[in-house]
Formats: C-alpha cells, sequence, structure tokens
C-alpha cells in the first residue's frame, strides 16, 4: 500500500509538471525532430555532465572523506539512540591513530559486510580487565572521561567477559565496547578489532534535529 500510494504521488507531481512546463516541452519536442545531435549534446551538458560530476564527487566523498550511517541498536545509548543519523570522519585515521576513548566505525570482525560503532578501550600490545564497572588498563583505571561516564558489565559465559580476567590485545587490533554495557555485544563477546577493519570516527549527529550535535573526543 505505502509504495503504491508514493507511486501515485510521483505521478500526480509528474503530470503537474508536464502542465505547467507544456509549452517549452512542445518546443522540446520540436528541437529535437529538428537537430536529434544538437539536442542530445546540449542535454548531455546541461543535465548528464554535471549529474556525473556530482555522483563522481559523491562516490569520493563517501569513500576517503565523511559517510552517513544509522544507528540501528540502543548499544551504545545514551550517546547514540536507535535510528540517529550520524557522519562519520574517514579522513583523520589516515594522517593520525586514534585515541583511547573515540567512537569508532569499523567492519566487524565476523561479518566485514556490517558496519559496527563501538568505543575505543585498548589497544594492541595492552591489557585490559573489566573490574567492578570500571576498566582497566595494563592494571591501572581509565582515566578518560567519556569511558569512565559508564559502567561495564562482566559477562562469565563470553568469550573476553569474565571478572577478573586479564585479557592481552593482540599486536595490530584494537578492543572495543557499548556505552550500553548491559545491552551490548562487543569484544567482551566476539574479540578484537583489526586495525585494517577500521572505517572512521564518529564525529556528528544530524539527525533528528533535536539531537544534533557534535561528537567531542
Amino acid at each position: 500500500m505505502e509504495i503504491a500510494r508514493n507511486v501515485l504521488i510521483g505521478m500526480a507531481v509528474l503530470l503537474i509538471w508536464a502542465v505547467i512546463r507544456r509549452d517549452r516541452i512542445r518546443e522540446d519536442i520540436r528541437f529535437f525532430r529538428r537537430d536529434r545531435r544538437q539536442w542530445l549534446y546540449l542535454k548531455w551538458k546541461n543535465w548528464g555532465e554535471p549529474i556525473l560530476i556530482a555522483v563522481v564527487l559523491a562516490l569520493f566523498i563517501r569513500a576517503f572523506i565523511v559517510q552517513a550511517y544509522k544507528i540501528p541498536t540502543g548499544s551504545m545509548r545514551p550517546t547514540f539512540l536507535e535510528n540517529d543519523r550520524i557522519l562519520v570522519d574517514k579522513l583523520s585515521y589516515r594522517f593520525r591513530e586514534p585515541k583511547r576513548g573515540e567512537i569508532i566505525v569499523f567492519k566487524y570482525p565476523e561479518d566485514p559486510k556490517k558496519d559496527f560503532v563501538k568505543r575505543l578501550i585498548g589497544f594492541g600490545g595492552e591489557t585490559v580487565e573489566i573490574s567492578k564497572g570500571n576498566v582497566l588498563i595494563d592494571g591501572k583505571r581509565v582515566e578518560e572521561p567519556d569511558i569512565t561516564k559508564n559502567y561495564y558489565y562482566n559477562h562469565n559465559d563470553w568469550t573476553y567477559g569474565k571478572e577478573h580476567e586479564v585479557i592481552p590485545i593482540p599486536k595490530d587490533y584494537y578492543f572495543v565496547l557499548g556505552d550500553n554495557s548491559a545491552q551490548s555485544s562487543d569484544s567482551r563477546n566476539w574479540g578484537f578489532v583489526p586495525k585494517k577493519n577500521l572505517k572512521g570516527k564518529a564525529m556528528l549527529i544530524y539527525w533528528p534535529i533535536p539531537r544534533v550535535k557534535i561528537i567531542r573526543d
């Protein structure tokens, strides 16, 4: 029903546009019959070329600079809510290493076709432990504000979430956690994020309007 309604609305809009522009459409048809080659050239210059350039620029920006994402779950509450739209900076990490506490986007290790959003907790060569809601790196409590404001739970039935477990992080891997620790599947469950899977850094919530804000480091 929704698709049929959208099709009907589109057809109605197209019909109204055709009525309003009927004189220009008749002139365009006469021009096409008179000189098809010139008509095609002008259409390309006026429409095809600008659209092609816009598409190429959009693909370049999406691939190397900024990409939009939709948050599907509540695993990052309260930082991100379900259906928040965010922009991800894909450029910064080409020039610097990520920082502890940053929210990163990466290819899910168990299914690289999926992208996950989590908070970066630990780096390769470090050890991580979750104890009484706190994160300990190399035996010391993490002091980064965006990490200390969350309570992190142990999961004794998860591979890396057990109480009193000191977890060594392999070289060139990251350990990540969701802010909504009670309802987040993260490194406690499925393990480490390869450095090569890193895609970018969350920088902005742009939708819905009341939620618009910059994601601080």
